[in-house]
């Protein structure tokens, strides 16, 4: 298992715990610098990466070398750029006879049976094309999707449903009296905390992942931070009355599977995206901030998609006939 990763970001614990597999890791271009933790600048973040041309080439070598060394049946890519540009340098495919099969949310937007306007042909312009940098050469694209919809033989490109964790069948949602969250940057802390000393009377019980923290801070007896934990994460968001996040594509999944009304704040493009999907299966609403009285509002309205676990739990059946 390669697994790529920035500066910014820590790979959890759990996975690691979990993968049940060696894991070698590797430096791979991501946003960074972020203003006041919230939002990366974008500007920054290519000049970042322009900036490590060297590093890059050392991961290369590595997804080679690795490659090379296992020589595996098939190589699955879960939109990693540097998996990408090292098949379209070293053609594997081509000169070992090893497949890539890419999958990721992203790739619906290279169907062209999913619709999108002018205006958001330029605004996820930047996400197409690397899309398309990532599966260059791979074999299948395998679109994660909210929705069933129609795929594109001619273009390689299959919709599928969502690959959630096992552990989200375990548990059985209720509605309970509080609001559960996701922070991605810590720099969000202030925004939440300033709306719950105007509405104390909402309980929150909000996760995020930085490392110097605290297992849980009890801010106060109606609003508590974890450390990102993956059972407490989904026992937590199966007994919420609604979900508030930064709008991440497999954390959406599980709360539309526990049927959950979401306000989601996009921090990036793939989650500006994700969230404007969402929206389209009825997920919930969208916002600039943390203003968690429109979720509040929303609840009473929200209806869930009656259709997304049966599209779901056609997952392992759909997965291993297009990978196997």
């Amino acid at each position: 298992m390669l697994v790529g990763k920035s500066d910014h970001r820590e790979i959890p614990t759990f996975f690691s715990e979990k993968i049940a597999s060696p894991v070698t890791v590797f430096n791979s271009p991501n946003f960074t610098s972020f203003y006041k933790q919230k939002r990366p600048n974008i500007l920054l973040s290519v000049a970042t990466n322009i900036s490590r041309p060297f590093i890059f080439r050392k991961s290369l070598q590595l997804i080679r070398h690795k490659i090379e060394e296992y020589q595996p049946d098939k190589v699955i890519n879960f939109y990693e750029m540097i998996t990408g540009m090292a098949y379209g340098i070293y053609r594997f495919d081509k000169k070992m006879g090893v497949e890539m099969i890419c999958v990721a949310h992203q790739y619906i937007l290279l169907n062209p049976n999913y619709k999108t306007s002018a205006e958001q042909d330029m605004k996820y312009y930047f996400l197409r094309m690397l899309s398309r940098i990532t599966s260059n050469r791979a074999a299948r694209i395998l679109a994660l999707s909210f929705r069933d919809m129609a795929g594109a033989p001619d273009k390689r490109i299959v919709t599928v449903p969502p690959l959630l964790r096992s552990e989200v069948f375990h548990s059985v949602p209720s509605d309970g009296d509080y609001i559960h969250g996701y922070m991605l940057n810590a720099g969000y802390y202030d925004e939440i905390a300033n709306w719950h000393a105007r509405h104390p009377e909402v309980p929150l019980r909000f996760f995020w992942d930085k490392s110097d923290a605290a297992e849980e801070v009890q801010v106060d007896d109606r609003f508590t931070i974890t450390r990102l934990h993956d059972e407490k994460f989904l026992k937590s968001m199966a007994g919420s009355m609604a979900y508030a996040t930064t709008a991440g594509f497999e954390s959406l999944c599980e709360a539309l599977y526990y049927r959950k009304p979401i306000l989601m704040i996009p921090v990036h493009v793939e989650q500006e995206f994700n969230a404007y999907d969402a929206t389209l299966s009825g997920a919930g609403i969208t916002g600039k901030r943390f203003e968690l009285d429109r979720l509040v509002d929303f609840i009473p309205y929200y209806k869930p998609d009656e259709t997304f676990r049966d599209w779901v739990h056609q997952a392992e059946e759909r997965f291993i006939q297009e990978i196997c």
